[in-house]
């Protein structure tokens, strides 16, 4: 027997959601009050500053991350987190990408069934649509957060934290899988985003359970968050099929077909699952 499947493997439970929960307020407070330090000393509130929203989306997920490692990680195991970004051979990218592409499609075709006006829906569209557009213009900042530090961040507390942690705890892989792309999808805060974010979540999930590489859901989520910020940037949208000036029903036809060819194509060739220090 392996030494690696001697060693202990932490789980997620909780007192982990506690953890990442007061981690990430933790974090984020710490900069709020530096902020708040320098508006009375200085003269200087950061709040609106492009830096100032990379910062403090760094230090709440940066906060959960440590909370979850030094509080639970490391009691229960006995050494710090540690996360596999193997790259894996070409082939797999050929089959995870256009599998990704194909639930994007899938996805924004259901996210457009969503209503966007009446009484509730009308007035919450508004007031995210409004929260969205404040948050900041630059394109850079946009880039750095969007597609850098949301797929690393957001990889690691959903994927490498939460839904390894529930199959190390024995949750069946399906259901863990299925619970982090929920959680994934509530933390957006709105049920346009939550759509989506179950959806592509539940891709990444199985991406990584089957390959066991965290380096892929990072590098699909930064592809997801790419197309959307291109399309927001050169076509005022985040529909590919207002973008390309197409039916939403094309939109989920190319969509069926690009995931289900790719999906089966991914499964056979990872039908084999061995065993390893997942």
């Amino acid at each position: 027997m392996e030494k690696d499947s001697l060693r202990k493997k932490y789980i997620f439970n909780w007192k982990g959601a506690f953890a990442l929960v007061a981690g990430m307020i933790v974090g984020t407070s710490v900069i709020a009050v530096l902020n708040v330090f320098s508006m009375m000393v200085f003269k200087d509130n950061f709040q609106y500053q492009d830096f100032y929203l990379l910062i403090i989306n760094a230090a709440g997920f940066l906060g959960a991350i440590f909370a979850f490692d030094y509080f639970v990680a490391r009691p229960q195991t006995g050494r710090k987190l540690n996360f596999n970004f193997s790259p894996t051979n070409f082939g797999t990218y050929l089959l995870i990408f256009p599998m990704m592409l194909g639930m994007m499609l899938i996805a924004e075709f259901i996210t457009a069934q969503i209503p966007i006006s009446g009484p509730f829906f009308g007035e919450y569209y508004a007031y995210f649509s409004k929260m969205m557009e404040q948050m900041t213009n630059d394109k850079a900042t946009l880039i750095v957060m969007a597609v850098i530090m949301a797929p690393i961040f957001e990889e690691i507390v959903f994927r490498g934290i939460i839904q390894k942690g529930l199959i190390n705890k024995g949750t069946k892989p399906i259901t863990a899988i299925a619970i982090s792309a929920v959680v994934f999808g509530l933390v957006h805060g709105n049920p346009w985003q939550f759509v989506g974010a179950v959806l592509l979540g539940c891709i990444l999930g199985f991406v990584y359970y089957k390959t066991k590489s965290l380096l892929l859901p990072i590098l699909l989520h930064a592809f997801n968050n790419l197309c959307s910020s291109f399309l927001i940037f050169y076509g005022n949208t985040e529909s590919f099929a207002e973008a390309f000036k197409v039916s939403e029903w094309i939109i989920l036809i190319v969509g069926i077909v690009l995931f289900a060819v790719f999906y089966y194509l991914f499964t056979r060739k990872y039908r084999v699952h061995y065993s390893e220090n997942y």
